[in-house]
C-alpha cells in the first residue's frame, strides 16, 4: 500500500524542512530544441522515484536548516506528494513522507493523492487495487492529514492527469526517457518482454502531476531527484515551445504555462532503514516482512519484530558511527517516535545494552502507532464518509488543474471543446 513517490530524503537528522535554493536551470531555450539532449545525472547523485528528472543542466545545492515558515503574502505556497497504493504503508513511508505532511499542511495549500496510476506501471493484483486505494487513503486520514487544510484525492479519479501527460509526451525526447535509471534498472531484472511502455513513460505522468496544480514546491527524495529534474526541464521546454508570445497569439494571456516547482527537503526522518540491514532502505518490496515496522501491525507483531531486529556486539548506542547503521536506524526511529532531539536519545540511551532499548523502542512504536491504528479502524467502518473525503477532495483538485490543462490545449492549439 505505500511505496513513497514523492518523499523518502536524506539520512535521519535534526533538520527541519528547507528548500534546496540554489537548483537552476539555465534558460537558453535553443537548447530544448536540440535532437541529441545528453542528461547531466552526475551532478545530484542521481536515483529514481516520482518527481525527479532527466537531462539537466542543473545542481542541487542544501540551505542550512531553517524552521517551516508560512509565506509571508497572503497567497499560500502549494505543495503536491503522494504515495503509490501498493504494498503496506510502513514506518519507512510514515515517517518519510506523510508525518512531514501533516507539518506541511497548515503553512501551506496542500494536495495529497493516492497515485493509483503509478501502481500499474509493474504487474499488480487488480482485485486488489481498489480496496488498498481506499487503505492508503485511510491511512493518509488517520496519520493527521486534515482535509479542511488539504485537498486528498486519488490521482485516476482527475483525468487531467492523463491528459496533460499526453499533450507533455509530445514534447519529451525519447532520449530523456531511455536515460532514466529506474527504468534501466527494473527493464533490466524483468527482461524486456515483461516491462510495460508505462515504466519508460511513467516519469512524464509525474511531471503531469506536479505540473497540473502549478505546484511551487516537490518534496523529493534521493531516489526522486532525476524526475523532479526532468519535470523541472520539461516545464522550461513547454514554457518555451508553446508560451509566451506564442500563446498570447494563440488568444491566451501569454507568460509561462507552467511554474517550475522547486525540490522541498523534509524534515528530519526521511530514510528510514531496514529492520534486518541497516544499509537498505526500508521498502515494502523486500521480501521479508521483518524487514519493516507496517503502520497497522499489531502490538505483538511489533514487539516480535524489534526483539528480532538486527544489531551488533558493541557495547553501549551512539548515533553516527558508520560501523553501526542498524544502531544509528533504531536510535532514529526512536528519536522520531517519541519526539526527542537527537540529543536527549543520545545522552538516555548511551549506557544502555540492547535487550533494555529493544523494550525502550517497543514501547515507543506501540504508544505511537495505537493512536492512527485506532483511527484507521474508525474510518473504514464508515465507507460512505471515506468516499464523501476522496469525492470532495478530487473536485477541488480538478478544479485547479483543469485551469492549466486548458491553457495547454489553448496554447498547443487545439480546438477549443
Amino acid at each position: 500500500m505505500g511505496r513513497s513517490i514523492f518523499t523518502h530524503f536524506l539520512m535521519i537528522s535534526n533538520a527541519s524542512p528547507r528548500f534546496a535554493s540554489s537548483m537552476t536551470c539555465g534558460r537558453d531555450g535553443s537548447r530544448f530544441l536540440r535532437r541529441k539532449e545528453t542528461i547531466r545525472s552526475n551532478r545530484l547523485g542521481i536515483g529514481h522515484g516520482a518527481f525527479a528528472g532527466s537531462r539537466c543542466h542543473c545542481s542541487l545545492s542544501v540551505s542550512d536548516p531553517a524552521a517551516p515558515e508560512a509565506p509571508s503574502s497572503s497567497v499560500k505556497k502549494r505543495i503536491v506528494s503522494g504515495v503509490q497504493p501498493t504494498g503496506t504503508i510502513h514506518l519507512g513511508n510514515y515517517l518519510g513522507a506523510i508525518k512531514n505532511w501533516v507539518s506541511l499542511q497548515n503553512a501551506y495549500d496542500t494536495l495529497f493523492f493516492i497515485v493509483d496510476l503509478h501502481a500499474i506501471t509493474l504487474p499488480y493484483d487488480s482485485k486488489e487495487l481498489s480496496r488498498v486505494t481506499k487503505e492508503t487513503a485511510a491511512i493518509y486520514l488517520s496519520c493527521g492529514i486534515d482535509t479542511s487544510q488539504a485537498c486528498v484525492f486519488v490521482q485516476s479519479h482527475v483525468r487531467a492527469h492523463v491528459e496533460l501527460m499526453w499533450l507533455l509526451s509530445s514534447a519529451t525526447p525519447i532520449g530523456w526517457l531511455n536515460r532514466m535509471i529506474q527504468f534501466k534498472e527494473k527493464s533490466r531484472k524483468a527482461g524486456d518482454e515483461n516491462v510495460g511502455v508505462a515504466l519508460l513513460t511513467y516519469p512524464v505522468l509525474m511531471a503531469s502531476d506536479i505540473l497540473l496544480y502549478q505546484s511551487d514546491f516537490v518534496p523529493v527524495g534521493e531516489d526522486q531527484k532525476q524526475h523532479l529534474e526532468l519535470t523541472r526541464e520539461l516545464a522550461e521546454r513547454v514554457n518555451y515551445l508553446y508560451g509566451g508570445r506564442k500563446w498570447k497569439k494563440m488568444g491566451g494571456r501569454g507568460g509561462a504555462l507552467f511554474k517550475v516547482p522547486e525540490p522541498l527537503i523534509p524534515p528530519a526522518g526521511a530514510r528510514v532503514m531496514s529492520l534486518t540491514d541497516g544499509l537498505s532502505k526500508m521498502s515494502k518490496s523486500a521480501p521479508s516482512d521483518q524487514s519493516r515496522i507496517n503502520l497497522l501491525d499489531p502490538k505483538d507483531v511489533i514487539a516480535n519484530k524489534v526483539k528480532r531486529c538486527k544489531t551488533d556486539s558493541f557495547s553501549g548506542l551512539e548515533f553516527d558511527n558508520p560501523d553501526r547503521p542498524e544502531c544509528n536506524n533504531l536510535l532514529a526511529i526512536y528519536q522520531l517516535v517519541t519526539g526527542r532531539t537527537k540529543q536527549e536519545v543520545a545522552k538516555e540511551c548511551q549506557d544502555m545494552n540492547w535487550g533494555t532499548f529493544k523494550n525502550v523502542l517497543t514501547d515507543a512504536l506501540i504508544d505511537h502507532l495505537h493512536p492512527i491504528q485506532v483511527r484507521y479502524e474508525e474510518i473504514m467502518s464508515d465507507t460512505g464518509y471515506l468516499d464523501r473525503i476522496l469525492a470532495d477532495g478530487a473536485k477541488k483538485a480538478a478544479d485547479i488543474a483543469d485551469v492549466t490543462l486548458n491553457n495547454v490545449y489553448q496554447a498547443m492549439g487545439f480546438l477549443r471543446r
